[in-house]
């Protein structure tokens, strides 16, 4: 087990990120299948399993590139370094609109946007140097926060999002999983969860009155107005669907995936090893639907109930995964998933930029003189949305062919053995 890659987890990743790409690229967000829309508030639809999957999977394969435990401040460094590439590539997805110069508009601030983002993404995720690496990215990382926190034109950006919490969850989760034994790492998980509970439940809320789960008004959104002030989600402002507090219970779901990816990793009976997963996995389901009496499931605060739900659910798909794959060797390293699983940053992070760039590029409506529209928009409205009667198939296609576009550059990268690392 120790010298072979986890098809099974390539394929979990896979899955994770095309989920992903569906879900944050339909053609009209008026008009989706609700599924691949997020719950609105309690409960977890498809679309809210992407996120805490990342975090899970992020966890387990931290024992699998780690196996010696090497235990030094080089190692821990080389932590903190890939979690601040990780973190800052999130903050320039953020930055990306928001980026202006010498008054430049129109295709020419677009232009100079791109390039850019070629810098950034080649600093971020290039294969050079590794002392490179690490002063660039803290030199970086304090760009950023100047920016952020030291000028007019990015008072508003965002600090925290969905990279920037991989990368921190990535850094404490590989710290404990390095220093820890497995039995103080299921202490630390065990009471991060608990004492998250219990902050979110005792603790009265400023302005506000009562500890509550509510949104806007429970303790988590509270603190985030205190800290990161205008530096949130636009959409949820005053409160950050990503924000601090909620990142606590999101490392201790990276913990129990170094815990499973542990296990995975030095158990040799394969059998017996999917046993004591499918027992896990059915132990953390149950314990979360028990304790929605008390704490209800919830992606935006990421409650602890989340946390053991949704990692319930992927140790019993990763099993089911690891039986098909790796035990009965149904399929193979050429496999199309696979080349999703193995290179999951590169559609993120183009993911986020693609969609930004496009609406930078505007054309005047056919039907509306003098009025235009960004090119993607424009694409949907009169290539794709006539031809459906379903405004929400409409809607899945123009995702899909994201799908198609993504699977194009990931089949190129496969056919010439090009991984994209942070």
């Amino acid at each position: 087990m120790k010298n072979n890659r986890l098809i099974s987890l390539d394929i979990l990743r896979g899955i994770t990120i095309l989920v992903m790409v569906i879900v944050n690229n339909p053609g009209n967000w008026n008009a989706v299948y609700p599924a691949l829309l997020h719950a609105e508030w309690h409960g977890c639809k498809l679309a809210d399993f992407v996120f805490p999957f990342f975090i899970f999977i992020v966890g387990m394969s931290i024992p699998l590139a780690n196996p010696t435990k090497e235990k030094s401040i080089k190692n821990s460094t080389k932590f903190l370094v890939r979690a601040l590439r990780i973190i800052c590539l999130g903050l320039f997805l953020n930055y990306f609109n928001t980026i202006t110069v010498f008054n430049l508009e129109g295709l020419t601030l677009l232009l100079f946007r791109i390039i850019i983002t070629l810098l950034i993404g080649y600093l971020l995720m290039g294969n050079y140097n590794y002392e490179i690496k690490k002063y660039s990215s803290f030199i970086l990382f304090g760009c950023f926060m100047f920016l952020a926190f030291g000028t007019d034109q990015f008072q508003e950006v965002r600090i925290m999002g969905v990279l920037q919490r991989i990368g921190i969850v990535y850094f404490f989760a590989s710290l404990a999983y390095t220093f820890c034994s497995t039995r103080v790492q299921l202490i630390i998980a065990f009471l991060i969860l608990l004492g998250y509970w219990a902050i979110m439940s005792w603790i009265p809320v400023p302005g506000f009155g009562n500890p509550n789960f509510e949104i806007g008004t429970n303790l988590a959104a509270w603190i985030d107005q205190i800290i990161l002030k205008n530096h949130v989600y636009v959409g949820t402002k005053p409160w950050d669907p990503e924000g601090v507090l909620s990142t606590l219970p999101a490392i201790a779901q990276g913990i129990i995936g170094c815990l499973i990816g542990y296990l995975v990793l030095n158990t040799h009976n394969k059998i017996e090893m999917m046993k004591k997963l499918n027992q896990i996995g059915v132990v953390l389901l149950l314990l979360s639907i028990i304790i929605t009496n008390y704490i209800p499931i919830n992606k935006s605060i990421w409650t602890s109930s989340f946390v053991l739900y949704t990692s319930g659910i992927a140790i019993l798909l990763f099993t089911l995964l690891f039986y098909i794959v790796d035990f009965k060797k149904i399929v193979n390293k050429s496999n199309l998933l696979v080349m999703w699983g193995v290179n999951p940053m590169i559609v993120f992070f183009l993911s986020g930029i693609i969609p930004r760039t496009l609406a930078m590029i505007q054309i005047e409506k056919p039907d509306t003189i003098g009025e235009k529209i960004g090119i993607q928009k424009y694409f949907f409205n009169y290539a794709i949305e006539p031809y459906f009667t379903n405004p929400m198939t409409a809607s899945l296609v123009h995702a899909l062919l994201f799908i198609l576009l993504f699977q194009i550059l990931l089949f190129f990268l496969y056919r010439n053995n090009t991984i994209i690392k942070v």
